[in-house]
């Protein structure tokens, strides 16, 4: 099993030697990650500059690149260059915040899992909840065991998958991981939230604007990624990366078009 791993935290991100060490375990792994945080960059890649990619060590052992670019940059360039053979898996993570709902559409961790889905690959983003005492070591024996059954799954075809896990599923006590609870696999929601600003002045009395960060929604309706997320559970989400809206096509098809 060779798995290609990246994020779009930075290759010294605590998320990503987690899963590093975890992923260890289940195959050999390829390094390819960001030189600097590249989070929300989406799927942006670099084609008008050089790509600079460098070597980094741990002690004596080659661990991986550093890559000037996007987390889809490593991506790209981990398969053409830095793999011997085309890799197993990619996975991306762990993030340190939560991509789930609207914010898929801007992670960079994401995209850099749906660069993986677009070679063919089975691809996984991991993401954590935000917190100053993140539990990165239990984040990714989580996600490992995830991806264990994932790849013990008799599926046909690679496929892109979304993990998300949330603070209250790392928690400890004396015994153990304290919210044993299953998988839930769930939808991405879609509600729009957190897009307000502030409108201030600096100093020399120019006006600018600054992004808040509004939390999700309450939950009403079908579970998605959010509701799940805000009650303690782990989710995981299939995603596609073919925007195409079926349906209408063929709706369209009969409207008779023509100049």
């Amino acid at each position: 099993m060779r798995i290609l791993l990246t994020n779009d935290d930075g290759i010294y991100a605590p998320g990503l030697a987690a899963l590093e060490q975890e992923l260890r375990q289940i195959g050999e792994v390829v390094l390819v990650a960001p030189a600097t945080e590249q989070s929300g960059v989406g799927h942006s890649i670099t084609f008008l500059n050089p790509l600079i990619c460098k070597n980094i060590f741990s002690a004596e052992r080659h661990r991986g690149w550093a890559v000037e670019g996007s987390p889809a940059d490593c991506v790209k360039i981990g398969v053409f260059e830095f793999c011997e053979q085309p890799p197993d898996l990619v996975v991306s993570g762990i993030n340190g915040g939560l991509n789930a709902g609207i914010n898929v559409l801007y992670s960079g961790t994401v995209a850099a899992a749906i660069e993986g889905a677009f070679f063919g690959i089975t691809s996984i983003a991991v993401s954590l909840e935000e917190n100053e005492h993140a539990r990165f070591g239990e984040a990714a024996r989580i996600a490992r065991r995830v991806i264990e059954r994932i790849l013990a799954q008799d599926l046909k075809s690679p496929q892109l998958y979304n993990l998300n896990i949330p603070t209250a599923a790392t928690e400890h006590d004396g015994d153990g991981p304290i919210n044993r609870r299953a998988v839930r696999i769930v939808p991405m929601g879609v509600a729009r939230y957190g897009e307000h600003f502030l409108k201030r002045q600096d100093p020399k009395g120019r006006v600018y604007y600054w992004a808040t960060s509004d939390p999700p929604p309450k939950h009403s309706g079908e579970e998605t990624d959010l509701s799940a997320l805000a009650d303690g559970y782990v989710t995981l989400t299939p995603l596609d990366f073919n925007m195409t809206k079926k349906p209408l096509l063929d709706e369209m098809r009969h409207w008779g078009l023509c100049f």
